[in-house]
């Protein structure tokens, strides 16, 4: 196996700690007779214990070697993946010089892993090859690659030669894209060292969607028409949300991903503190070949803080213009997003004779580099007790809706007042 991996050129790229890597080595010196049988041994068992940690951490089933490889495949960026999300495949030298590493692909992806076994009496990849997860439970791991390996393996499985491997792989680029990107919905930032960062999938976002919000109709409106829009390649823009907690503002945006992640739109999540990262965040993703939503949640500054200053020139865009793929949405408890305090509203200080209202009007003009703004109020208590009855109907509470309204009532004033997280979590108390 270990000759064959040395020959690919596009999916060559393998660590020397890699499963790949690591299990071709050792069947290279099995199948030359130069080995140690108990040092292949222990090598063979550490592979199939990562092997059967990377099912666990995914969900792979059934065949646990081709749910690996074409995992290989769809998770490595390389020249030719990345443009074939992109385009469509047309004949060409790269497509001459890949056809090579697709008939590696094939032989490696059917692999016959017997002789393996007989020489070091186990018994592991034969398990492998007719695996059954024990613990089914969707909300360990990430159903969005799980679903897409599994599919992608099965079809693989179908294919009797390099071509048919060629053109499912290449389907598979175009209508999900390549690497993390095109497997996710959703990642946030990690920051590595002492000023670099790195993007983090997020595993099993919530499955809410729009008409989980009860109410808020041309609120959600205006989302659905900028991102329609947007996802679309039409001209759209930023968003601020922004009103009273619990309202709603989050679970729409998050919808608005889950609504359209099929159209390419996928959502990283950046802090306050990480605003300095915009640019390297941009840098990376304005090239590929989907829209990005830079989801910044529960968003505004104090008088001292002064990152509202890298959000300006994100939005502003400096000397570059900013990337027709990359929108920002926010949600804010505050209007203006700036805590503005009395002493801003007197034009000149006592203390050192600065005028004040050069400050006020920088601080202020933040939510303006927002195209569309979205105002998510309280709901009064008619209002509120809808939203209550309608999430009781849900979920089939057998209690009358004169008792539910009662109840309601009574949590509401105990609780955090009017709004649909009260409503949802007083559905939550009363289940």
């Amino acid at each position: 196996m270990y000759e064959l991996i040395s020959r690919l050129l596009m999916f060559g790229d393998l660590t020397e700690d890699s499963i790949l890597y690591r299990l071709g080595r050792t069947i290279d010196r099995v199948e030359s007779g130069d080995y140690n049988k108990r040092e292949a041994t222990r090598e063979i068992n550490a592979i199939s214990k990562e092997l059967l940690m990377l099912a666990t951490d995914y969900g792979f089933d059934d065949n646990l070697w081709h749910n690996y490889i074409a995992f290989y495949i769809i998770t490595n960026e390389n020249p030719f993946s990345l443009v074939t999300e992109k385009t469509d495949v047309k004949p060409g030298s790269v497509n001459h010089l890949v056809e090579n590493d697709f008939k590696i692909l094939k032989a490696i992806f059917d692999y016959d892993f017997t002789a393996l076994e007989e020489n070091l009496n186990l018994e592991s990849f034969s398990v492998f090859t007719n695996y059954t997860a024990v613990n089914k439970n969707k909300q360990m791991y990430n159903r969005n690659v799980s679903e897409k390996v599994r599919t992608l393996s099965k079809s693989l499985e179908a294919q009797a030669d390099y071509k048919g491997f060629f053109t499912v792989i290449t389907d598979f680029y175009k209508a999900y894209g390549v690497g993390m990107f095109g497997l996710n919905k959703a990642f946030r930032i990690e920051e590595v060292g002492d000023n670099d960062m790195k993007f983090v999938p997020i595993n099993n976002m919530e499955e809410v969607v729009l008409d989980d919000l009860i109410g808020y109709e041309y609120q959600k409106k205006q989302l659905v028409d900028n991102t329609e829009a947007f996802v679309q390649g039409k001209k759209a823009n930023n968003v601020l949300l922004f009103g009273d907690s619990g309202t709603g503002k989050s679970t729409s945006i998050k919808a608005i991903v889950n609504q359209y992640y099929d159209q390419g739109l996928r959502m990283i999540e950046i802090y306050k503190h990480q605003f300095r990262y915009l640019s390297k965040i941009i840098a990376s993703i304005k090239n590929r070949n989907y829209k990005y939503i830079i989801y910044m949640d529960d968003l505004s500054f104090e008088e001292h803080e002064i990152e509202y200053k890298f959000l300006k020139a994100v939005i502003e865009g400096g000397v570059e213009t900013r990337p027709d793929n990359i929108l920002i949405y926010a949600t804010s408890n505050r209007r203006h997003l700036i805590k503005e305090t009395w002493n801003d509203r007197n034009d000149q200080s006592n203390a050192d004779d600065r005028h004040h209202s050069d400050t006020v009007e920088e601080k202020l003009s933040l939510v303006h580099r927002f195209g569309v703004t979205i105002s998510y109020s309280k709901p009064s208590q008619k209002e509120y007790l809808d939203i209550v009855l309608a999430l009781a109907k849900r979920v089939n509470i057998a209690i009358s809706d004169e008792e539910l309204i009662a109840q309601a009532k009574i949590f509401e004033m105990e609780q955090g007042g009017l709004s649909g997280r009260t409503a949802q979590q007083f559905i939550n108390y009363i289940s």
